[in-house]
């Protein structure tokens, strides 16, 4: 079995002055919080397919399903994790619901973690 290494400071010396600005900067609990479910969010890949269909055009349940070979049932579950998030946007149009992208924020965001993952 393969011993595991933890890389930890040799001596115990706390900083304090550093301590303090993490202190003042950190967001309170409850918004680390929301942040953190707002990222279990993009955990899902079929979530982030649905999400790239809609960076190139508002679309209804019906189009989402068939560019994703899914059933409309599916897809509505997903977008409707998605809208609770804030992160997609509905309108109705006759019998039909479109789907869009809430604001620009959710594009940069997946374009940000993109970029990250195909850094060398």
């Amino acid at each position: 079995m393969k011993k595991i290494e933890y890389e930890c400071c040799e001596a115990t010396e706390v900083h304090e002055e550093l301590l303090a600005l993490v202190r003042e900067k950190m967001p309170e609990e409850e918004a680390l919080y929301d942040l953190s479910e707002l990222f279990k969010v993009f955990g899902d890949s079929t979530r982030i397919r649905i999400l790239f269909v809609l960076f190139e055009a508002e679309v209804c349940v019906c189009d989402l399903a068939a560019a994703l070979g899914m059933t409309q049932s599916a897809v509505s579950h997903q977008l409707r994790i998605l809208k609770q998030n804030k992160l997609v946007k509905s309108r109705r149009e006759g019998k039909s619901i479109f789907y869009s992208l809430a604001d620009g924020h959710v594009r940069t965001i997946i374009d940000q973690g993109l970029e990250h993952i195909e850094e060398e």
